[in-house]
């Protein structure tokens, strides 16, 4: 019992000790890659913003602030086109819809508005930008803590990222996203590693041609 429980131990200590170093390597390789200002970022074509769950018809917070940063790259001209990938696998739970008509609403172009309608986890959103709508190069809209793994899957799929910081104020439960977040990263590379596929793929929406907004 004894050899068993040292046993235990270590591999616990071997998983801490890996699950740090995956994340500490992606930080150090990634964090040149984000930016705060949108003065600073690079011009480019589109903006990946990736859904964050909703409040009913409304977007939380997570959501929001993401959709106001996305926003604002837009009315600065930092981006041209921006790609909604989020959940609406049910009609209780249709983050896209909320996303697309708060980005109408404050005055987002519908023919510049792309939707992705299986962006189940970033993974998936990152996966289908690259193979489903032929994006090659986005920045990619999200809270600081989550853009490590975000550019990281990006990159290794072939998308040029770069990610700007949607962070204002506090967030509920954002100690738990935090540390979860360790080991989606350590996920998102063994993904990487056996180039898994997301479940969902359908046709080709590419993102150089008309948009796919609908208005209802």
């Amino acid at each position: 019992m004894k050899k068993i429980i040292k046993l235990l131990f270590y591999a616990f200590i071997l998983g801490v000790m890996v699950v740090l170093s995956v994340n500490l390597l992606i930080k150090h390789q990634t964090n040149p890659a984000i930016y705060s200002n949108e003065q600073d970022i690079p011009k480019t074509k589109v903006a990946i913003i990736f859904g964050a769950g909703i409040n009913g018809n409304k977007p939380s917070k997570y959501l929001k602030d993401r959709l106001d940063a996305g926003i604002k790259l837009y009315k600065n001209n930092k981006i041209d086109k921006i790609l909604l990938s989020g959940d609406n696998g049910s009609d209780a739970h249709d983050e896209l819809t909320v996303m697309k008509l708060y980005c109408y609403e404050h005055g987002v172009d519908t023919n510049k508005i792309y939707l992705d309608y299986a962006g189940f986890d970033s993974y998936s959103t990152l996966y289908r930008s690259k193979f489903i709508f032929d994006i090659d190069t986005a920045i990619l809209v999200s809270q600081k803590y989550h853009l490590n793994r975000c550019i990281n899957i990006g990159d290794k799929l072939g998308i040029k990222s770069y990610g700007f910081v949607a962070d204002q104020g506090t967030y509920q439960g954002f100690k738990y996203a935090s540390f979860r977040e360790y080991f989606a990263v350590v996920k998102s590379t063994i993904d990487l590693m056996i180039g898994r596929k997301p479940h969902f793929l359908g046709e080709k929406v590419n993102i150089n041609g008309p948009s796919n907004y609908t208005k209802e």
